[in-house]
């Protein structure tokens, strides 16, 4: 992309020649990703957009009933340093907010901040070395108490403590947070800082109490009673919370933005499975939202002629992957499974790597489940466009995953099962139970055999995979298995954040009670050398170069990625649910109502 035809644009819009709006279209069309299009335009001195709330048509707050979601995966807990699952980052944000959201169409909006941090309001130092934000005056938690500076610090020191085992770590451990005066903080990083809006923002920017939380830091972080009953900000306030089953609240009176919410009471209902959640949408209109409708898209376009709601598709950074175990599942060190003092006696070979990812046919997968709702890839990253690797391929080729599978030394037995070393190539499969990921295993099993894999299949119930409970082994961080798939969702426009899932520092383990972001456990050397050399480099062309070196480097070995998923959701035919592909499905729950 030539930098002066990009200067151009920016130029445009800021004498007003171009809107935001077509500047981010033309952004999207060279391939870059809405959040990143406002990123530049904020960097370039443009004033941020027009706030979409503007659209908010209720009069005043109240009056518009219960609100009925509908999460077919339940959460576990309610704080959202611990939300490993997009179900427990959703009900945290029914009752905690971050200073800042992601609009559809990139734009940061302020949520607790006074202002979206800027080069006109000087809130963004010339050196790229610090970012001062200023918190809204006049917001109250739930019980009363005003919303500070020292809650910013505090919440800041709790996510980056190794002892409180906090899954937004990697947002909080490379910075420092000072306070300035009662409404306002200053972030500094310790090099300039391109992508600042990183903590505090988004999913992983809620901000927590500090007089309820202090007396529960480090090693006693789990033993807070706000983990399970929430004293937020947000627009509802905590009513009742039953574990892997429902979430209730109520319309905070106190709320900081006029007019909201317009629902009286809110309940989150878990259970059951994707498709009973969107029928109960679609059809029944027992609930006016289902969240995370991983459903084949043919079944979707039946249940959407009820004609009690729409399906709304939207792209972002989500990725359903499959992940190859580096460790071994079935040996026990130091009363640990999948430790790293093991190694995997089938995938620590690449070549047994390689041929397993041959013999995933994703087209199959997109043609027959997907439809609209998923495209084939072999990336991780999969936006924006100058991060996205033209060095990879994907091929279902079974032929040549029999070749490679001969070269690695497993010969097929008399029963066509590969045996080495008197050991057969038998592997367990495991992810969350919906019909596409059974569909998609029963696609990947039957390639397998034919090249002398035999595969068990394990289904675990959504709400016990996806739990943080540290004593449940069936949760996908603990990967018990040899192989397992699910979905990740890159919520930031920069990759850096996304591909702290694969650095060998963030490898999950019994020490960090599993809350650590690489799954797969899988190491190399050059992978986090490389990673490293990009947190450094200012050159944005050099950077993304190493960033894709990244990319390639996961996905040579254990890491098989399947299909770039959008966030599908049933809605109420006369809800207005505004929706961002690049924060969570609740972001903009204060701006929800539903139409006379």
């Amino acid at each position: 992309m030539d930098e002066r035809y990009l200067r151009g644009f920016i130029e445009q819009v800021k004498d007003g020649r171009l809107s935001r709006r077509g500047f981010v279209q033309r952004m999207l069309a060279l391939g870059l990703s809405a959040p990143m299009a406002g990123l530049m335009l904020a960097g370039n001195g443009v004033a941020m957009a027009a706030d979409i709330r503007a659209g908010y048509k209720p009069a005043k707050a109240g009056g518009g009933g219960a609100l009925r979601l509908l999460w077919w995966q339940a959460p576990t807990l309610i704080n959202p340093h611990f939300a490993i699952g997009t179900k427990d980052q959703e009900a945290s944000r029914i009752f905690y907010e971050p200073l800042a959201a992601w609009d559809p169409d990139g734009n940061l909006v302020p949520v607790l901040a006074a202002e979206i941090p800027s080069k006109d309001n000087g809130a963004l130092a010339a050196d790229g070395r610090s970012v001062v934000w200023k918190i809204k005056p006049g917001v109250t938690w739930h019980d009363g108490k005003p919303l500070t500076a020292d809650d910013l610090v505090f919440t800041w020191e709790y996510a980056r403590d190794p002892a409180t085992a906090a899954v937004t770590v990697g947002s909080y451990k490379d910075c420092t947070v000072e306070k300035i005066d009662d409404l306002s903080i200053r972030v500094l990083f310790d090099k300039p800082t391109p992508y600042w809006s990183d903590a505090f923002v988004g999913t992983v920017g809620m901000v927590i109490p500090k007089h309820l939380f202090s007396a529960y830091t480090g090693a006693k972080s789990r033993e807070a009673p706000q983990n399970l009953a929430p004293v937020g900000t947000g627009p509802y306030r905590f009513l009742e919370f039953r574990p892997g089953d429902i979430v209730r609240g109520e319309r905070n009176p106190n709320y900081h933005l006029p007019n909201r919410p317009y629902f009286d009471t809110i309940e989150m209902k878990g259970g059951g499975d994707a498709v009973s959640a969107a029928r109960a949408v679609l059809q029944t209109g027992e609930y006016d939202y289902a969240w995370n409708l991983q459903v084949e898209d043919e079944v979707l376009k039946r249940l959407e002629t009820g004609g009690k709601g729409r399906v709304d598709v939207v792209y972002g950074g989500n990725l359903e992957f499959l992940l190859l175990n580096t460790t071994d599942p079935n040996v026990e060190v130091d009363g640990e499974r999948s430790s790293l003092k093991t190694k995997h006696p089938a995938f620590s070979d690449p070549k047994v790597c390689q041929a397993m990812n041959l013999l995933v046919d994703r087209k199959s997968i997109e043609t027959y489940i997907y439809g609209r709702t998923g495209k084939p890839t072999a990336n991780t990253v999969n936006g924006p466009e100058r991060f996205v690797s033209k060095n990879t391929s994907f091929a279902f080729d079974p032929a040549k995953a029999n070749a490679l599978l001969d070269e690695a030394g497993w010969a097929k037995g008399s029963d066509g099962v590969r045996v080495k070393d008197g050991k057969r190539l038998k592997l367990l499969f495991q992810t969350s139970i919906n019909a596409p990921r059974q569909k998609t295993q029963a696609i990947i099993k039957q390639a397998a055999a034919k090249a002398g894999i035999e595969i068990e299949l394990k289904s675990v119930t959504g709400s016990v995979f996806f739990s943080s409970d540290p004593a449940n082994p069936d949760t996908y961080p603990h990967f018990y298995a040899d192989m397992e798939m699910y979905t990740n969702n890159m919520t930031q426009a920069d990759p850096s954040i996304w591909l702290l899932q694969y650095v060998s520092w963030e490898v999950a383990t019994k020490e960090n009670k599993w809350q650590g972001r690489n799954v797969v456990r899988w190491r190399n050397d050059t992978y986090d050398a490389a990673y490293n050399a990009a947190q450094r480099e200012l050159d944005p062309v050099k950077r993304a170069a190493l960033l894709i070196r990244c990319n390639d480097l996961a996905v040579s070995e254990n890491v098989l990625p399947l299909i770039h998923r959008a966030k599908v959701s049933a809605v109420g035919a006369r809800l207005t649910a505004l929706q961002s592909g690049w924060d969570n499905d609740l972001s903009f729950l204060p701006d929800w109502y539903r139409e006379a």
